[in-house]
């Protein structure tokens, strides 16, 4: 290289660092919670719906480590009708008290990093939350949080938003309850952090709580949502905990042996030159399936990557299986394969469950556990647990042992027949003949479409986009991968076709030739698109089983989807359009009424742009929904929004409704201070509890209970917040909240057509605008059921279900919050055994869309 280009790229690479100054100025200091805004990743992980679901699994956690440590037996979990949760218990309760920093503790606490009673050795000896950064963590990402304390015999409140305080700790009243204590978290999401989405999935909490009641026995758990016309409720508490868990996990499977082995017990170690103890839960049970199914825990928090407690149960679990074997050879009369840890597992379900001080993960998230001194110990138990368990039960041990081995003899006639299928692709010149390959070859702009059948195969390739869209139909039914072993799954032609076509092999073991292999995939869209009857239902499961169970990262991944056709053809006038559901249909009768009107303020006599008429239709539909909430709650909502404070804009946060006699009376109070001094006026409305009533040693009352002339109820609106937000941005556009109550004289004109033939309807109240809108995009519409895929022709299809711009498609996803519930429905639709299958039927049969008579 010569002189003169070395010369110009010193002097490039000096021009570069003279820009990029390196100062004080450029060291940043982040204090409080700003750090965790900045980086929430680094506290919760992607901030998508997983993300948000771990915010509410860190406040539960706190929960579950008061009742670790003997003090909690009641968590009640609430999503509230806006969309914000509550987390209640009834353990200790936050400290109030001052704290030497000079702030009350549980302000501390809530606002301050790695501050918390988790260090030491003082508070909790098992504890899920480790550094100090939990419950914070949901107050810094939360657009308002709340905390509630029950403690002292009295009610003590704090709230924040965003982090920050901005109503200190209050008083609120006396509990009727002197004794007792715990502490309520109340927060919504802030949708600036959470931008995919900020709604919690009943379901997915469901699965977690569920964890949490079978891990923790003797604890209750209730999960409310109140956000359905119908309020839902589950009530979890198991009292045989982790061997319960198993049973029900295994319930619908076909058992090698009828009880779940258990094996348990403590070991003593040296943690920072002290002697602390570790102890081990460990449940087994093998049935004739294919599939392992082990969930890991430390100290109640679930490890789904596993960790060194599940690496030391699988080499202990290895280590007996040989051990009993070499001890037994006479149990086992054919030639014995070389036995793999993987053989030992298929079958299995397991639960290990393991406590411990001080432990260690890899992430905030928790997701595996990394603590050296737990895998020697969870081995030395399993090992010493199973081989007394199979000694006292020698049966049982052989029957297990001969699934093990026919296991490892499956693995090995897998392992050719993946190969051979390798080769055939090979020697074939790669892709299969039937496949309608796209002329892309980027992998993350391509998608496959799985197609039933020939003939919708054939629509499909002449309506796709045969750029970056492959057509891959498939000719009669596949095999039902549930039940086959993998060698008899790899010589069915179907999957052999999608095998070859997708590109990634198949199987978990990436160093056996023809295994899985994420890397050569060859579509990151793949497409599952089958007829709306009864075949296509089929189909599409048979499919998803086979995804499911041989290529499930690609499922873990997002990878795979189920095409979506529209429920509703549409016509209005000469605009065609294809509907998915009803909130859809919704919006479109809003922007059909919107697009054949012009709204005219009447105040200022201006006529609304088209761009605000549509914001202020964005924000009247939720505050149409907030309206019907204060009425469910029984109250006034012309009278909720007269109570606001006028310099603020804030709405009430408390609505008590007082019961005297035959008449009823409800208040309203805009935050803690006007609750609590009502409260102290009051005291005989029992705002926080029940009057205590003593009982004799046999639970009876030994004296009536005080009665008052006055009932009340206390409710808390936890839509305030959100609500004051969409009234401000609707002053903005020139909609007083004023204005929501009906007026003598028209407050807006809403003009229908143009021209001669304009039509004008007067409005007297804010709401009056969306009804109108409402009731005029539903003029002259016809709505009909739309038919099934099988009778498209090929631009329908495209248009409805293939064009990225107007298709719907569900993406099927598949984790630790799911991973159960999937577990259970494909063994039960798929599974050998035809009474669960049938009961799953008969519970199900109201709720088919579409069956063929």
């Amino acid at each position: 290289m010569s002189d003169e280009i070395l010369d110009s790229i010193e002097s490039n690479m000096t021009a570069v660092a003279s820009d990029q100054a390196y100062g004080a100025e450029q060291i940043q200091h982040l204090e409080g919670l700003k750090a965790v805004r900045l980086r929430p990743g680094m506290y919760i992980g992607d901030p998508d719906e997983r993300g948000l679901h771990h915010c509410v699994f860190e406040v539960v956690d706190n929960s579950i480590d008061e009742h670790l440590a003997g003090y909690c037996k009641n968590v009640w979990i609430t999503i509230h009708s806006d969309g914000s949760l509550s987390v209640e218990d009834d353990g200790r309760g936050i400290p109030v008290e001052m704290h030497a920093k000079g702030m009350p503790t549980v302000e501390l606490v809530l606002t301050n990093l790695h501050a918390g009673g988790k260090f030491g050795d003082g508070a909790y000896e098992f504890s899920g939350g480790l550094h100090g950064v939990g419950a914070k963590c949901v107050n810094a990402l939360s657009d308002w949080f709340k905390c509630e304390v029950y403690r002292d015999g009295k009610v003590y409140a704090i709230g924040f938003e965003r982090g920050l305080t901005t109503e200190p700790l209050t008083v609120l009243g006396d509990l009727d309850e002197p004794t007792r204590t715990g502490t309520k978290i109340s927060f919504f999401p802030d949708a600036t952090i959470f931008t995919m989405t900020t709604t919690f999935v009943y379901e997915r909490l469901l699965t977690r709580l569920r964890e949490l009641a079978f891990l923790n026995p003797g604890i209750h758990i209730t999960l409310t949502d109140e956000r359905g016309e119908k309020e839902r409720q589950e009530t979890l508490f198991y009292k045989d905990g982790v061997k319960q868990f198993v049973r029900e996990l295994g319930a619908d499977k076909d058992k090698i042996h009828p009880e779940p082995i258990a094996l348990a017990g403590r070991r003593e170690v040296m943690i920072d030159d002290k002697k602390k103890f570790i102890l081990t839960d460990c449940v087994l049970q093998w049935n004739k399936g294919l599939n392992e199914q082990t969930l890991c825990f430390a100290n109640a928090i679930p490890n789904s990557d596993g960790g060194t407690h599940y690496s030391g149960f699988k080499s202990a679990l290895t280590r007996a299986v040989k051990a009993y074997i070499t001890a037994n050879p006479k149990s086992f009369k054919d030639k014995l394969p070389d036995i793999e840890s993987d053989d030992c597992r298929e079958g299995l379900i397991c639960v290990l469950s393991v406590k411990l001080p001080n432990p260690r993960f890899n992430s905030q998230t928790k997701v595996k556990l990394v603590n050296n001194e737990v895998e020697g110990v969870v081995s030395s138990i399993v090992y010493e647990g199973l081989m007394r368990h199979f000694d006292e039960n020698p049966e049982t041990a052989v029957t297990v042992i001969n699934n093990i081995i026919i296991a490892a003899k499956s693995r090995e006639a897998a392992r050719k027949a993946r190969e051979a299928i390798r080769k055939d692709a090979m020697s074939s010149g790669g892709l299969p003949g039937k496949l309608a390959d796209c002329s892309e070859r980027d992998p993350s702009k391509t998608e496959l479409f799985i197609v039933e059948g020939d003939s919708a195969g054939g629509s499909a390739k002449m309506g796709r986009n045969r750029h970056n869209q492959a057509i891959l139909p498939l000719r009669g039914k596949l095999i039902n991968t549930e039940k086959a072993r993998l060698e008899k799954v790899l010589q069915n032609k179907e999957i052999q076709t999608m095998i070859t076509a997708i590109g990634t092999g198949i199987g978990g073991d990436s160093e056996v030739e023809g295994s899985f292999n994420i890397d050569k995939l060859r579509y990151h869209k793949i497409v599952i698109m089958t007829d709306a009857d009864v075949d296509g239902s089929h189909i599409r499961t048979l499919l998803l089983t086979f995804f499911f169970r041989q290529m499930p990262e690609l499922v873990k991944r997002g990878h795979i989807y189920v095409a979506q056709p529209p429920l509703y053809q549409v016509t209005r006038k000469k605009r065609e359009e294809y509907v998915q559901d009803d909130a859809e249909m919704e919006a479109m009768l809003l922007e059909m009424g919107s697009g054949e009107i012009h709204l005219r303020n009447l105040g200022d006599n201006s006529t609304v742009s088209d761009e605000h008429l549509k914001s202020i239709l964005d924000l009247l539909v939720p505050v149409s929904k907030f309206a019907d909430i204060i009425r469910r709650h029984g109250g006034d909502f012309e009278t909720y929004l007269q109570e606001r404070d006028e310099a603020t804009g804030a709405l009430p946060h408390y609505m008590v409704t007082i019961r005297e006699g035959n008449e009823v009376n409800i208040r309203y109070f805009l935050g803690n201070e006007q609750l609590a001094a009502f409260a102290r006026e009051n005291n005989d409305l029992h705002l926080f509890g029940k009057p205590e009533v003593k009982v004799d040693e046999n639970g009876n009352p030994t004296a009536p209970a005080p009665k008052s002339h006055r009932r009340a109820r206390l409710i808390e609106i936890h839509e305030a917040n959100g609500m004051k937000k969409r009234f401000q941005q609707l002053d903005e556009l020139g909609l007083h909240v004023n204005h929501f109550s009906s007026q003598d004289t028209p407050l807006f004109e809403v003009i229908e057509g143009d021209g001669d033939h304009a039509r004008s309807h007067p409005v007297f109240s804010i709401p009056g605008i969306l009804d109108k809108v409402m009731e005029i995009g539903k003029r002259g519409m016809e709505i009909k059921r739309f038919k099934g895929l099988g009778e498209m022709n090929a631009k329908q299809l495209f248009e409805t279900t293939m064009d990225p711009n107007k298709r719907t498609l569900l993406q099927v996803k598949l984790d630790e919050s799911n991973a159960q519930e999937a577990e259970r429905i494909f063994t039960i639709l798929m599974g050998d055994i035809v009474e669960p299958r049938k009961h799953f039927i008969e519970e199900n049969a109201l709720n088919v869309r579409n069956l063929d008579v």
